[in-house]
């Protein structure tokens, strides 16, 4: 992709994106995704309905009279996306791409972040990790980690996300919101999910394709493995070869949404077929609710 090309596709993105950002998901982001952190800024009289645990004992001696600590919330955190770019990131039968969906879905979480004052930063790996860019503020920095979803070429195909998980956890300190964005075909990873979900606020965002979970009938048809290279020919027209087909997807997912609940990590899927909009913003009101 030439230059000229590449600037106008991250302008398309930034003015369909931005626009959601503003519109709907900005308020929803900030109410969902709190700052963690707690500043201190003044005392006060004690209030009917004031936390015991906010009381100040040594001002309430001084004045012989309940007196509780106010905080502020810091509001302002850093957001990471890790971003699967392994071969498969190239599949799509609907509307997009995985790669199109994730590049529109990361577009959309920095620009509300942006907007709430918070630093953003990428992980991209397949089989390793890619590249890391670090976390930072303003459009700028924005656009740039557009351009490099859009037109990024990984070294590998395979997808290893125990691996990124562990570079992420020891490359950020400091507590933070991160979005893992794949469609988590990998080897198993659930200890390094735990780690990184205990040290920070972890949100998996699972990507697929419809037929990916079931086959149409389309008779004998070669099936290219994106990651390995293998090409096997399947008979679709086969209805026992699509129900099993369709039956181990069904486990698949099933096995996926156990281990993000064992694991305590908030979990939605989005398909190329459909707007992630509503998607998300379930995500976010489920989060919301908790609070």
């Amino acid at each position: 992709m030439d230059t000229k090309e590449l600037l106008k596709k991250v302008r398309k993105i930034e003015i369909k994106t931005r626009g959601l950002s503003n519109q709907i998901f900005s308020g929803e982001y900030q109410t969902a995704f709190k700052g963690r952190g707690m500043a201190f800024s003044e005392v006060r009289e004690y209030q009917v309905g004031d936390e015991i645990r906010t009381i100040d004992w040594n001002v309430t001696a001084r004045f012989n009279h309940p007196y509780v600590k106010v905080f502020d919330e810091e509001r302002e955190m850093t957001v990471m996306l890790l971003v699967d770019v392994s071969g498969s990131k190239n599949f799509g039968t609907q509307i997009q791409q995985k790669q199109e969906l994730a590049t529109e879905l990361c577009a959309v979480l920095a620009f509300s972040a942006i907007q709430n004052n918070d630093k953003v930063g990428v992980l991209f790996f397949s089989d390793q990790v890619e590249k890391f860019i670090p976390p930072k503020k303003g459009r700028s920095h924005i656009l740039m980690i557009i351009r490099e979803l859009i037109d990024f070429k990984p070294a590998h195909k395979g997808t290893n996300i125990a691996e990124a998980l562990r570079y992420f956890t020891s490359a950020i300190k400091k507590r933070s919101t991160a979005f893992l964005i794949s469609d988590f075909m990998s080897e198993k990873f659930e200890n390094e999910l735990k780690i990184a979900n205990r040290k920070h606020d972890l949100v998996a965002l699972k990507l697929y394709d419809i037929h990916e979970e079931e086959f149409p009938d389309l008779g004998l048809i070669p099936v290219a493995d994106e990651e390995s290279g293998q090409i096997e020919w399947i008979n679709t027209g086969d209805k026992k070869v699509r129900q099993a087909y369709k039956a181990a997807a069904l486990e698949r997912n099933g096995r996926l949404q156990d281990l993000f609940r064992r694991s305590g990590v908030d979990y939605t899927s989005i398909g190329t077929h459909q707007s992630y909009i509503q998607p998300l913003m379930t995500l976010f009101k489920k989060r919301e609710a908790r609070r």
